[in-house]
Formats: C-alpha cells, structure tokens, sequence
C-alpha cells in the first residue's frame, strides 16, 4: 500500500467530493425490492388525505416513518448541508442522523459542523460514531460527547469492515469489539442503534446484536452507494484501487437482509436503508416490516444545493409513499404492514414478518 496519510476531516471533505461527482454506486447488486410489488387497490375505501404516515419513536412523533440517514459533517463546507437537512426533517418531521462525530471528537473546531439543533429543535436526531473506535480508545466518555455534542436522542454505531479494510490506513483490529458494544450499550445515557454502511447486516450478526442489547438495527444493505467504490477513488496504490473495485458487488441486498433480521428478531425497531431512492421502496420496505426507512445519497447533491431544492426532493418521496399506500388501501402504517407482497415473477405472495 502506498504511503497514505490524511486527517479525518480531509476524509470527510473526500467523501463529499467523491459521492457527489463519481459513479460510487453498488455494480452488480440492487437492493431486491425491484423483485417485490404490492397488491394494488382499484378500490381503495378511503380518502387519500385521511392516510396518516405518522409514528412515534423514543417519544418523538415523526409525520412518515423516515429517516434522512447519516451522510457528513467534519468539515466546514458539511455545516451547510447538514443545515439544510436538518431544516428539510424539521419541516416534515422526518428523522435525521449526522454523519461519524470522530472529526469533532479530534478536532473541536469542528463541533460546529455538527450542531442542527438550532434549526431543527423537535426532530428525531442520532449521533454517530464509528463502533470501530472503540477497539482503538474510545468508550463512555467518547460516546457521550457526541450525544452531548448534538443534543442527540440516540447514538448510531455504525459497523463498516470493508471500508476500513480497502481504505488507505484502514482500522483492521475488529477482534473483541462486540464485548465493547455490549459494555457501551448499558452504559449510555440514550438508545443505541447499529448500522451497516451498504453492505447489510446479516440475522445471525442481529441476534448477537439484540444479545448486546442494542435499541435498534439499521440494516443499510447493499444496491446503493458503495464504500469500497468510494475508498478506490481515495487510493493512490493502483493495485489496491483494484482490490477496492472488486467488492463493487459486494454485500446483501436491502431487501433480503431487512426481511431475515426481522425474522431474526422480530421485537426491535429494524430500520431499511441501502439504496431507497423513492417511496415506493420505502413503501415496500414498510410493508416487510420495518419501522424507519433512510435515504442518503439520493438527498445528498439537492442539500449542495438549497434548501427549497433538498425539500422538494424529499417531499416527494413521501407524497409517493402515501399515494402507495392509499393503492394498497392502507390507512396508516399498520395497515400498510398487512398488505400482501408478491413475487414479481410468480406472483405468490411473500411471507414477511
């Protein structure tokens, strides 16, 4: 590998840059849901205004069940769009999660970068760090600072092994980190909640998970942005550029581990996101059983640049998500839960949680 040295925040500002102006999606995997399709309703005994999206979780009432998923922050140029994302869950009360805290941690120049509350007093907010840090010094202290840091309701941990393992000067000591979850998650003032980054959380790592006694697991499977694909375009050695570039593919689809982790442990919380570009995704997801639903990259470029375009965007992926609803003559979230999934191909009816 080649000599590779860089700050967190100069990480961060790659992401961005790279997200935003390379093709960095999943190749050679989708998210599954294209194989599903809802039971449409030619006669819906219903108003389309009377369906409600809305839900309570951890005492916050959210308007749909959606969650703008961890993206940035870390840099000067994140405060931006973190703002406008924060205004966009405030104005439609939707959830927000912010992306990994360590810059600010490191660097207390940064907390700013973070910081939405201003903006977005009443919203669902998640702190996040890598759960990677905590086999390289991190523990309470560290986690609490970046709940405290934001005013957060709940802190994501997020588990990324094939990113740190193609990224140039990678975290690669993963052995033993399970126990230190479990120890942070009885510790922490507020929920703990575990995601992927894109390559999916299987249902025998959600029973361990639950076992540690997370609050809930984001199961951010793969078909959307690819970390490995990000981290080639950061690698300065061609032949780990190479090795980066063929986990393009990599990973479980959203879909698939979404449905077996709600199998798996089917009384936590269990949110969806990898690749949800519209709400008739979220719908289906929904429909399979999950309680939150994220999209990140799709909201990312509207953020850049303003608000009024970032809550177009995001306005209408709810407004698809409730004229799916009012199709499957769903009223609310619940009903949307029952109504049957089919296999694209056969037809038959898919057996969800």
């Amino acid at each position: 590998m080649a000599d590779f040295t860089d700050t967190t925040e100069t990480r961060k500002a790659d992401h961005i840059k790279i997200v935003l102006e390379e093709n960095v999606r999943a190749k050679g995997v989708t998210t599954g849901f294209e194989r599903f399709f809802l039971d449409h309703c030619a006669l819906p005994d219903l108003n389309l205004d009377e369906v409600d999206l809305g839900l309570t979780l951890w005492q916050k009432k959210l308007q749909a069940p959606l969650l703008i998923s961890s993206m940035t922050g870390g840099t000067k140029a994140a405060w931006t769009i973190n703002k406008h994302l924060a205004e966009v869950a405030q104005s439609l009360g939707v959830a927000m999660g912010i992306g990994s805290q360590r810059a600010a941690i490191e660097d207390p120049s940064l907390v700013s970068t973070y910081q939405v509350r201003s903006v977005a007093p009443n919203i669902l907010l998640f702190a996040n760090l890598g759960a990677i840090q905590l086999n390289y010094g991190y523990g309470l202290e560290e986690a609490q600072r970046a709940v405290d840091m934001i005013e957060a309701d709940a802190l994501i941990l997020h588990l990324n092994p094939l990113q740190e393992a193609v990224q140039p000067g990678g975290d690669r000591l993963w052995s033993g980190l399970e126990q230190k979850i479990e120890t942070l998650v009885g510790k922490l003032s507020v929920p703990v909640i575990i995601k992927e980054v894109g390559n999916g959380i299987s249902a025998s790592v959600a029973k361990r998970l639950k076992n540690c006694g997370v609050a809930a697991i984001d199961v951010a499977g793969a078909g959307g942005t690819s970390w490995s694909e990000v981290e080639a375009y950061r690698q300065n050695d061609h032949r780990y550029q190479l090795i980066a570039h063929n986990f393009a593919s990599w990973g479980i689809p959203t879909a698939v581990c979404l449905k077996e982790v709600l199998q798996a442990v089917p009384d936590l919380p269990i949110f969806a996101s990898g690749g949800i570009r519209n709400g008739l995704d979220a719908a289906k997801a929904i429909a399979i059983g999950a309680t939150l639903v994220g999209s990140a990259a799709p909201i990312l470029e509207a953020a850049t640049v303003n608000l009024d375009v970032a809550q177009e965007q995001f306005s209408n992926l709810i407004d698809t998500l409730k004229i799916a609803a009012f199709c499957s003559n769903a009223a609310n979230l619940e009903q949307l839960r029952q109504v049957p999934l089919r296999d694209r191909v056969t037809g038959e009816i898919i057996e969800t949680v």
